[in-house]
Formats: C-alpha cells, structure tokens, sequence
C-alpha cells in the first residue's frame, strides 16, 4: 500500500520560510517522480515543482521560481519543498506526489499517487 505523508507545513509570516517533507513508502522511491502541487480555496489544483528519480531533473511553476526549491533524498524515501521568499498568495493546501514513472512532469493526472496534503498560511 502506498502511503505519502507530509508534513512542515504551518503559518508564517510573508518573506518567511518554511520546509515541507513528504516521507514515502510502498513503492520504489527510487524510481519514481516526486512532485508537489497545491490548491487554494476556491482555486484549481496547480503544480508547484518536480523532481525526477535522480534528483537531476527538476521543474518549477513560474510563480515559484527562485524562491522555492525542490530536492530528494532516496536513502530516506523522502522529498522536501524548500520554500523561501513567502507570500500571502503561497496559501494553500500544499500535496505531494508520486508518479510510477522516473521522469518528471508537471501535469497531476500523471501522477498516480497523492498524499493528504498539508496547510501553509502566509500572513501579510
């Protein structure tokens, strides 16, 4: 059974940071994808970033470029959202991914399994 658990998420002020962990099992973490998505009240799901089974591959919403980062540690079946540079319009429910795939993509009906999402408040 495959079980994605996030966690990090929290309320913090604007131009804070905040680091999101999503810890994974029951598939090969290895040699899977990883991405994270969010949604906002009111708001479609949107991808925020990606990664490949490698670590080599990585892509970025616009929205976030620069100011978040996305890495992985395959010892740990783990994969993090660094998220600096924080605004009011990051709020959100924030999901992790994981695609039976190796290569990376920004579309969530690629990916084949979700967590339960965490939340990050950003005041102003």
């Amino acid at each position: 059974q495959v079980q994605l658990v996030e966690s990090g998420g929290g309320l913090v002020q604007a131009g804070g940071s905040l680091r999101l962990s999503c810890a994974a099992s029951g598939l090969p973490f290895s040699s899977s994808a990883m991405g994270w998505f969010r949604q906002a009240p009111g708001k479609d799901r949107e991808f925020v970033a990606a990664v490949s089974w490698s670590g080599g591959t990585t892509y970025y919403a616009d929205s976030v470029k620069g100011r978040f980062t996305i890495s992985r540690d395959n010892a740990k079946n783990t994969v993090y959202l660094q998220m600096n540079s924080l605004k009011p319009e990051d709020t959100a429910v924030y999901y992790c991914a994981q695609r039976r795939a190796p290569v990376a993509t920004m579309t969530f009906p690629e990916y084949d399994y979700w967590g339960q999402g965490t939340q990050v408040t950003v005041s102003s």
